[in-house]
């Protein structure tokens, strides 16, 4: 039966329901490949003491959930069968929501035009995510953001904690779970909670033992849309089932919410408590004039003090570990701070491992904090009045690297030019590395020689990769400790929405430009040479997240508009540096500056050296000198490189599938039995990382792992000749994932756990064996992109590698013949 008039409900229709669960698994068909991709990763959970029911938890990556086109955008759901066999949403999570100006929708001028208020402000508790809901027969489900139930992983014991506080929420107040299961289930609801709970897991916020527990923060109903209670309803319900209760407080319009939400960053805290910020709930449009109002969440995240704590946080971990603390910000009260750390890790040997378990992080920041007589947003307060002394940005005058983001045809290169004629800094074309061996290190040499004679200088490279922007930070600062890092950052992501938009202009600009370009030549080059080589940087483009290293190295991140011109990128980047350090730019020069710099940017600039991506060579040059006169012919070549992979234990592979294939029916395991009858399984194992025949669309990968190849080689001290070695490149660990076969091949889906490890593939995977001499391995590829179209419904077989059986493979080179 349905609740009261007053609370919002709608019963589940089976048919929609159903619809939902089909596209979510054709999603999870669309396995490996780039991130312009769309993957949804199912588990399958037994629910503890049901007799046998199963839930299914379906999860988006992240970046997922800036597209326009899924299924759902609800973070945490669960899907189940009922007895009588009807598809159900057990679990309904919020849909996904950003912070202000994360997205296009967050900006200030979308909120103001798209949204109604009242603006519900609910207070972020600081703790993580729990759901409630209730299935047939009384029985409660709890889970985490995607996962429930007791296992051997970190991330599903959140699910555990929260059904013991469930069970204290309860006996207080004298009801069962049962009870709390059958309200749920007649609402047709979720109930989402914060668990926040120092003693089981500590964030950045502190919790006494008395405020611990579930905070009740939102109640969602079963439905693929997402529609959820009012704050009053929400509180009404933490009230009668004993619940704790995430504080929350309305404003009537925009202006007097933002007005109240800036007034409280000042601070950090609402009421005189600390918070991490606010997530406001309203309704908003989902078109222009007269479109329909749904439910609609985004948040506002005060950044200080808290980036200040967690800065704390990772430089005490990095004490204890040995290593040396990597900090940008706040440096003289971080390094107060870690003096007063290191006094209490040797008083206590203890201290240090707990605080690597996330226990005593708080203490430990509390009391320097007393030390000091000082509460966090004292100490930002003082830096912003400049009386604190953070000397982070304010004192650079020198040694700044400016590192685009960018893809080709952004206009990095004029910017960098236009900056160079304002302010006289230095600039290094990447492009201007002759020869194919070991560029990353002459690149960083040309970095490191250039900040000799200039206060700052622009790393002209694409760097559209974690791994390359990972290589510049790590050889410069061996080199130059103090050196700051500045992202350029041409913003490319979402991509579904950005890229049709991104290539257009920027092919316009490459053809328009003919042959002024270092690794582009328009005017020579056949136009799908060209397209190809410009998509490959657009498939391969990583966006710089702050979050994750080597990202959270930069110093700053200035964004800029690929579609933009290159005079209003350079303004936004002079202004930006302006800003953040006022003693290397003191001032912002003025309009007809800039666009003097830019008018000398594009006339100016003539390339001095050309490369080829395709790495081809012309027959009609050989034996010939520059002259064009005849050569003896030189001496045999030692062997090319034909692949770059990742070998792997063969005994492991096997132990594996043996394994698999015994437990799996007659029929599931006639492949491969019929691969070890005819001793068609390979002799050796590895997954392919780039084959040469892959060298024109992945042209920085091939020259990454030759580079790698060239500095193993030397290292050896010998040559690259016919007797060279395979050394070791690098170890990676493999996780297998999927056996997927037809009648012609098998092989595994594998995942590259290691960071700076990737696959010229659209998929990572091992061969495992072919059904006879004439179908080669490649055919693997052709298998896979099949079985990611279409599944195991056209003569394909797969079923999952359980157990997340891992090896550990090593990366080497593989030469023609070898």
């Amino acid at each position: 039966m349905a609740p009261q008039n007053n609370v919002p409900y709608a019963a589940q229709d089976t048919q929609e329901v159903a619809t939902l669960i089909k596209g979510l698994e054709s999603s999870t068909k669309k396995h490996g490949g780039s991130k312009n991709s769309l993957v949804c990763k199912k588990h399958t959970f037994e629910v503890t003491g049901t007799g046998g029911i199963t839930v299914d938890s379906w999860q988006f990556r992240d970046w997922d959930y800036k597209r326009r086109d899924l299924p759902t955008y609800a973070r945490g759901l669960f899907t189940y069968r009922r007895r009588d066999g009807a598809p159900e949403i057990a679990i309904r999570g919020y849909d996904k929501f950003f912070n202000v100006g994360e997205v296009h929708e967050t900006n200030w001028e979308n909120v103001v035009s798209m949204t109604r208020g009242p603006y519900e402000l609910s207070v972020k508790e600081n703790g993580c995510i729990i759901f409630m809901s209730g299935l047939e027969d009384d029985n409660l489900l709890v889970c985490s953001k995607h996962s429930t139930g007791a296992r051997d992983n970190v991330d599903l014991s959140h699910a555990v904690a929260g059904e013991r506080w469930v069970d204290k929420h309860l006996n207080a107040i004298g009801k069962t779970r049962a009870d709390l299961a059958r309200e749920l289930r007649e609402r047709n609801v979720t109930a989402v909670a914060e668990l926040c709970d120092d003693s089981f897991e500590e964030h950045v916020l502190a919790y006494e033992p008395k405020d611990a527990g579930l905070y009740i923060h939102g109640i969602n109903l079963n439905l693929p849309d997402f529609a959820t209670y009012p704050g009053q309803l929400v509180h009404e319900f933490a009230d009668e089932w004993g619940f704790k209760k995430a504080q929350y407080l309305t404003k009537d319009n925009v202006d007097s919410m933002k007005t109240f939400l800036d007034d409280c960053a000042e601070t950090g805290s609402y009421a005189g408590r600390d918070t991490e910020g606010f997530v406001i709930r309203c309704r908003r449009r989902d078109s222009g004039e007269g479109g329909n109002y749904q439910d609609w969440f985004f948040k506002y995240k005060f950044e200080e003090p808290y980036l200040m704590y967690r800065q704390w946080r990772e430089a005490t971990k990095a004490v204890i570990s040995g290593k040396p603390p990597r900090f940008k910000k706040h440096k003289q009260i971080t390094e107060q701070y870690l003096q007063y750390a290191r006094r209490q890790l040797v008083k206590d040997s203890s201290v240090g491992k707990a605080y690597n378990q996330n226990h005593g992080i708080i203490a430990m920041r509390n009391g320097f904090l007393k030390e000091i007589g000082l509460k966090g947003s004292d100490i930002t307060r003082q830096e912003e009045q400049g009386n604190g002394g953070d000397s982070s940005s304010d004192a650079v005058t020198r040694d700044l690297i400016l590192l685009p983001v960018a893809s080709i045809g952004c206009g990095k290169t004029t910017v960098a030019i236009a900056l160079t004629k304002l302010f006289g800094w230095g600039h290094v074309q990447n492009d201007n590395i002759t020869g194919k061996q070991n560029r990353p290190k002459q690149f960083c040499t040309l970095i490191t020689n250039t900040l000799a004679d200039h206060p700052a200088m622009i790393a002209d490279r694409n760097n559209h990769q974690r791994r390359e922007r990972k290589q510049v930070m790590d050889d410069v600062l061996q080199i130059i400790p103090g050196a700051r890092f500045v992202a350029l950052h041409y913003v490319h992501d979402p991509k579904p929405q950005m890229l049709p938009r991104i290539r257009q202009v920027t092919q316009e600009r490459i053809f328009a430009r003919g042959d002024n370009h270092q690794t582009i030549q328009a005017g020579t080059k056949s136009r799908s040479d060209i397209l190809g080589i410009m998509e490959g940087f657009l498939g391969r483009f990583e966006p710089v997240n702050p979050y994750v290293a080597p990202d959270d190295g930069f110093d700053e991140i200035i964004d800029l508009d690929v579609m933009a011109s290159s005079r209003e990128n350079l303004e936004t980047v002079v202004s930006s540096l302006h800003k953040m350090y006022p003693k290397l730019v003191s001032k912002v020069p003025n309009d007809e500056d800039l666009d003097k710099a830019i008018e000398a940017a594009l006339s100016d600039y003539k390339p001095d050296i050309k490369h080829d991506l395709s790495f081809k060579s012309n027959k009609r040059d050989r034996g010939r000198n520059a002259n064009g006169i005849g050569v003896q012919p030189a001496q045999p070549k030692a062997p090319k490189l034909d692949y770059f992979c990742i070998k792997l234990p063969t005994k492991d592979v096997l132990s594996t599938l043996d394994k698999l294939f015994d437990q799996e029916s007659p029929e599931k395991a006639r492949m491969y039995r019929q691969l070890q009858q005819s001793r068609r399984i390979q002799p050796a194992f590895h997954v392919t990382l780039i084959h040469r025949a892959s060298v024109h669309s992945h042209p920085e990968l091939w020259s990454h792992l030759s580079d790698l190849h060239a500095k193993a080689l030397s290292e050896v001290s010998r040559g690259p000749s016919a007797q060279a070695p395979d050394p070791l490149l690098g170890k990676c660990r493999v996780r297998l994932e999927r056996v997927v076969w037809d009648d012609k091949v098998m092989c595994i889906v594998v995942r590259l756990l290691n960071e700076g490890w990737e696959t010229a593939n659209s998929v990572a995977h091992i061969t495992v064996g072919t059904a006879n001499q004439d179908i080669k391995p490649k055919e693997s590829n052709d298998l896979l992109q099949r079985w990611m179209e279409t599944g195991s419904e056209t003569g394909i077989g797969d079923f999952e590698v359980v157990g997340h059986v891992e090896v550990q493979g090593s990366v080497r080179a593989v030469m023609q013949g070898r």
